[in-house]
């Protein structure tokens, strides 16, 4: 499962690696200068993600640092990008360090744009979400071009950005500022997520940002690690908050899942999965090898579409990561599930997809996840007219995408032929909904994260959800553990003293 795009960022690293040492030297000396101490405050200021998903982004400032965790775009409108051009982000220059917690674009694609803006400091994350940024990134770019947009930045904003990448393991502790400690958390999201924790000042105060979490284990990951010594204040995401947002039981969603393919072979028809490449893509490719495996699912090809056979790639090159029986397999078994004959990659273009469309029945994983570009947008054209044909959406579509709208409904849909013309696409095929493949934790996941802290924080701030989401999860957490929370609109800034 070799990839040439992996191997480019792995390259660069390598050959960068005397400029990345000189770096980390001169962020050392920054890091290590003398703090004042005059007073002691900490804020929190939304520069996006709030009543919303999409576009994370929030400085953590102190008297002595100013810190950016997290620069993402907005799933499915254009042109809606973090508000970096408020004060309390500028000068963009002039900032102490850059957190991500993970390598979903609605997290990290706008980061490169900080260095075409003057940021010339670290950017702090874990190894894997390192190699999966850069990938993610340059995909981005490339759909954005195919699609007929003007990218944002260029690649050389990537490669700036990898070479100014300090990685930190779960755990650590690594100084990022004269009054910063971050440590990285296991978030069970995807490959390399991280729940960060930033300890200010000789322990005046602790904030976690969760970003996004899977509370319990699924196949690929264990679930998010919530211990921590102290914390004051949590920002928290809250994508499944509302009262009744409670995702079907996992062994159901793969009897359901498999059910449907059996289905929709048994009439002659082709499966079509939208999903990320990074995430819901390899935990689908386990739940699907092992139902075949076991003679629960007729056996037939699976094509990967899209950046999901370099994601998996990565995923393979990072066992340490997985779950500690699926790292037992790849690293000890021999038995590496992601490398089964069934999966193939679509490298023949459109060619190859009117091929596939046209033949035997089979399972399509394609991204993008929630249908706003790339592949799947050929795949709705080519598969959407023949009703004996199924799309399965198994992953949270946000409001204003594609997905949404095809979730809701929706079957006359707007159609751009590759950036050119403009049609009404008719979609007569099956689609259904399975959750419980999500990779945020449902409304008794995100409670049971905040219910075990020990200690349990004394405000939480409640993000990365629609306005009816975030409202109800701070509501509920406040009636269930009376702990002061707040629901933010974007462009607010917390003061905690």
């Amino acid at each position: 499962m070799e990839s040439s795009t992996v191997d480019n960022v792995r390259n660069f690293l390598m050959q960068e690696r005397d400029e990345h040492r000189k770096f980390l030297e001169r962020v050392g000396d920054q890091i290590h200068r003398e703090p004042m101490h005059d007073t002691e405050w900490v804020r929190v200021t939304t520069l996006g993600c709030c009543r919303e998903v999409g576009r994370a982004s929030f400085i953590l400032s102190t008297p002595e640092s100013r810190i950016l965790v997290d620069c993402g775009d907005k799933p499915g409108a254009e042109g809606e990008v973090p508000y970096l051009q408020i004060p309390e982000a500028n000068p963009i220059a002039d900032l102490d360090a850059v957190v991500l917690t993970h390598a979903h674009l609605d997290h990290s694609a706008l980061l490169p744009l900080l260095f075409k803006y003057g940021y010339d400091g670290p950017v702090y994350t874990t190894q894997a979400t390192r190699d999966l940024m850069g990938l993610l990134q340059l995909d981005y770019l490339d759909v954005a071009a195919k699609e007929g947009r003007t990218p944002p930045y260029e690649s050389a904003m990537v490669r700036e950005e990898l070479k100014h990448t300090i990685t930190v393991d779960y755990g650590n502790v690594t100084d990022i500022a004269p009054d910063i400690k971050l440590t990285l958390h296991n978030a069970g999201h995807i490959l390399g997520s991280a729940v960060a924790h930033f300890h200010v000042g000789d322990g005046f105060h602790n904030v976690v940002f969760s970003g996004d979490i899977h509370h319990t284990d699924t196949r690929l990951f264990n679930g998010a690690s919530n211990d921590f010594p102290r914390v004051e204040s949590l920002i928290m995401e809250s994508t499944y908050g509302r009262r009744n947002d409670y995702q079907t039981d996992q062994e159901d969603s793969e009897r359901k899942v498999t059910e449907l393919i059996n289905d929709t072979y048994e009439q002659d028809g082709i499966v079509v999965i939208p999903a990320f490449a990074v995430g819901r893509s390899q935990e689908l490719m386990l739940v699907l090898e092992e139902a075949m495996r076991e003679d629960r699912l007729r056996t037939m090809p699976i094509y990967l579409d899209g950046m999901i056979r370099e994601a998996t790639a990565i995923h393979t090159a990072y066992p340490e990561f997985l779950r500690d029986g699926l790292r037992q397999r790849i690293l000890h078994d021999d038995e590496n599930p992601f490398l089964a004959d069934q999966f193939q990659q679509v490298d023949g273009g459109q060619e190859m997809r009117e091929d596939i469309a046209g033949g035997e029945p089979c399972i399509i994983l394609s991204t993008s996840g929630m249908v706003t570009g790339g592949p799947i947008m050929s795949w709705l054209e080519l598969l959407g007219n023949d009703p004996k044909n199924t799309l399965i959406f198994v992953g949270y579509q946000a409001q204003g995408t594609l997905g949404r709208r095809i979730q809701s409904g929706r079957r006359e849909i707007p159609f751009s032929d590759r950036g050119s013309r403009s049609e009404q696409l008719t979609l007569r095929f099956d689609v259904e909904s399975v959750s419980g493949f999500s990779g945020h934790a449902d409304r008794n996941g995100l409670e049971d994260f905040v219910g075990t802290m020990n200690p349990r924080p004394e405000r939480v701030l409640c993000v990365h959800g629609d306005e009816s989401s975030t409202d109800q999860f701070s509501s509920g957490l406040y009636q269930k553990f009376n702990i002061r929370t707040q629901s933010p609109k974007n462009m607010e800034t917390f003061r905690f003293d």
